[in-house]
């Protein structure tokens, strides 16, 4: 094994003790990883995450949500982030082709809010508090 992939493994194995990362996201950030280690010990030129446009169709994951911005990864895009890119939500919805009520939250976080509306069933009319 070339030292660029042990550097890059010994870089994800550190990502992958602080957050849960899926075997997909390993494997490509271990390529990624490699890859650019190589490029600057051969004095190449490293794309940014700027450069790299994310797909929007892949941008929302199980576990995070890809800003198709900046790159960066969460588990909720919030207005505050998207501030800074200088975009409202409806502007990013629609700049990126998603439908208008997507919410901009990562797969597992949506099923947990789904089930925990369900069981509230706030749509149901409460007995009266008088007896």
């Amino acid at each position: 094994m070339d030292d660029y992939l042990k550097e890059a493994l010994e870089i994800v194995k550190a990502q992958a003790s602080v957050r849960t990362m899926t075997e997909e996201e390993i494997t490509s950030m271990v390529q990624k990883l490699a890859g650019d280690i190589r490029a600057m010990a051969e004095g190449g030129v490293i794309e940014t995450e700027e450069d790299v446009a994310t797909d929007p169709k892949k941008a929302i994951r199980e576990k995070s949500v890809i800003c198709c911005v900046c790159g960066k990864s969460f588990k909720v895009i919030t207005k505050k982030h998207l501030a800074s890119h200088g975009l409202t939500p409806d502007e990013y919805r629609e700049k990126f082709g998603y439908k208008k009520k997507l919410p901009l939250v990562c797969k597992s976080l949506q099923r947990e809010r789904r089930k925990k509306m369900k069981e509230m069933k706030l749509w149901t009319k409460r007995g009266s508090a008088k007896k």
